[in-house]
């Protein structure tokens, strides 16, 4: 649906995890490489799927990154819409129903043409183990009219995942949004995504930073590996290109910078740790909300702390506990 007012308009890849539970047999049976993350084509994701559904119904859930950071903005109570590419298949048509049910927008058609419906099918044994089998499939055929046709007027800020950087219209999805932030007055934040995608595209991501982000989070690692350097001297380099910086540290907290206003943000891990999936997210969540909302800088970085803190209680990374209270006790 089309609004008006628009917190954050995400921008990224439209994966939907399939969950599912099964032995180790299952794993060797199907040539599964049981703790990692294994990249499928097509047709060995749907034989994968198809197996999978002959022994239990798996669990649908619309994810990527971009898309997890746009539901965490709809758990707090904020508005936000995202934007990523599906087909016209029953995957396409779980993501759509799935992250619509979470109250976030999300107005493109599926694609008539093209590949199928990317999938993560993340496979868990007893031993907790899991075993990420991704197809990327439609998500990397975003193209810019995908972007140009988005609610991008009413948005504050217009948020880009960095994985969609890899992808073969990235860098021109990010020089369109780019134009859409300086032609409706938003803001353009940019989320590294990964140390080894930076060190892809090192050279142009760091001129896209310098000429258009605003708000830029990544962990140190990431950091590290696009001003190449250790990380307090790339938070000094970085702080200097644009205007809010956002680095995460895991167990030890966050920094956040904007100018000389800099703060050190305690983690708040609400319980033990289970799984640090959806981490990154859900911080990225909880700040643009807070940003957005009229909360100050260590503000949100103390509600971003508190919604990673979460997620990472539980497997998965979908809040399960009322994200509109922990802004409450901001």
């Amino acid at each position: 649906m089309i609004s008006s007012h628009l917190d954050v308009l995400t921008v990224g890849n439209a994966i939907v995890d399939v969950f599912g539970q099964c032995d180790d047999g299952f794993l060797l049976t199907h040539g599964v490489k049981k703790g990692v993350m294994t990249l499928l084509d097509a047709q060995a994701s749907a034989q994968l799927y198809a197996a999978l559904s002959q022994i239990q119904s798996p669990e649908l859930i619309s994810g990527g990154s971009a898309a997890n950071t746009a539901v965490g903005i709809a758990a707090f109570g904020g508005k936000a819409n995202f934007v990523g590419r599906v087909y016209d298949d029953d995957l396409g048509a779980a993501f759509r129903a799935d992250i619509e049910a979470s109250g976030v927008g999300f107005d493109h058609p599926p694609a008539p043409t093209g590949s199928p419906t990317a999938s993560s099918i993340i496979l868990v044994t007893p031993d907790a183990a899991r075993s990420m089998n991704t197809f990327l499939g439609a998500s990397i055929e975003l193209e810019v009219r995908d972007l140009a046709l988005a609610n991008a007027a009413a948005a504050k800020v217009i948020y880009l995942e960095g994985y969609l950087f890899d992808a073969p219209n990235g860098p021109a999805i990010f020089a369109e949004a780019a134009q859409l932030a300086d032609r409706h007055g938003a803001k353009l934040a940019l989320s590294l995504s990964d140390p080894w995608c930076v060190e892809r595209h090192r050279l142009r991501l760091s001129a896209f930073i310098s000429e258009h982000i605003s708000i830029l989070f990544g962990n140190e690692e990431e950091l590290t590996s696009l001003a190449q350097c250790d990380s307090s001297e790339a938070i000094s380099v970085l702080s200097g290109r644009v205007d809010e910086l956002i680095v995460t540290r895991g167990p030890n907290g966050a920094f956040i910078g904007a100018g000389q206003e800099c703060y050190e943000i305690p983690a708040k891990p609400q319980g033990l740790v289970l799984d640090t999936t959806g981490a990154g997210d859900l911080f990225a969540a909880g700040y643009l909300f807070g940003r957005t909302n009229g909360f100050d800088l260590f503000q949100a970085g103390l509600l971003a702390s508190l919604a990673a803190g979460e997620v990472i209680t539980h497997i998965g990374a979908r809040p399960q506990t009322d994200l509109r209270s922990l802004a409450e006790n901001i």
